[in-house]
């Protein structure tokens, strides 16, 4: 069956095509700091300038400082300032271990400031009272809880393990600064490195000494 040209061009004019392209809002993430991720979406009548400009200024507003450190500055600032070159290039400091934990641990002067890897002590080991309590341990036992400030670099491990790692080192730091802390701290056991370490596991057993149920038949 023939069709005619002129059915042909009426049905095809009768077709309507879209090639109006759908717009998609983009999206720009990035991270003003170590636990803070901002993320700034545009539609299409707004530029990139401006939502890099709104995004950095959001991110200023949550960048975490502290009221009472010099200048309101935030942690990390207030611990480089405190600590010219770098921990490693401190005189007063000594390392701690525990477990698969390692702490360098830096003394100063100062009125009981403690900072652990460029945050506060208590935001880092969550708030735990008794990860807190191993860190001034040794202050308290020569009663100098307030005469000094504790700067921390700490990695391996978990925060049991960082914390008395710590506790290790801020002992050690005190008995740099002054042998006369010595009986002090041995008589609390502050100065003893605790070996103990979770024993591997063994071929043939669940654990390192569980079995598997012995059945006789």
């Amino acid at each position: 069956m023939a069709l005619s040209v002129s059915s042909l061009t009426s049905s095809f004019t009768s077709l309507s095509f879209s090639h109006k392209a759908k717009s998609k809002p983009f999206a720009i993430s990035f991270v003003p700091s170590r636990r803070f991720t901002i993320t700034a979406s545009a539609s299409d009548t707004e530029s990139i300038a401006e939502i890099l400009a709104n995004a950095a200024e959001a991110a200023a507003r949550i960048t975490p400082t502290r009221p009472d450190l010099p200048g309101g500055m935030s942690v990390e600032k207030y611990m480089k300032s405190r600590l010219p070159g770098g921990i490693a290039a401190q005189e007063i400091l000594t390392t701690g271990r525990r477990k698969c934990a390692v702490a360098r641990v830096a003394l100063q002067e100062g009125n009981g400031k403690i900072i652990v890897n460029y945050r506060e002590a208590k935001d880092y080991f969550q708030g735990n009272a008794v990860y807190l309590q191993y860190l001034t341990r040794p202050l308290v036992a020569l009663g100098l809880e307030k005469r000094y400030d504790i700067f921390v670099k700490t990695h391996g491990g978990g925060l049991s393990g960082q914390a008395q790692a710590v506790c290790l080192g801020v002992a050690r730091a005190l008995l740099k600064i002054s042998e006369e802390n010595r009986p002090t701290l041995r008589n609390e056991g502050l100065l003893t490195r605790d070996a103990r370490i979770v024993e591997r596991k063994k071929a043939g057993f669940k654990k390192a000494r569980k079995r598997e149920q012995f059945s006789k038949r």
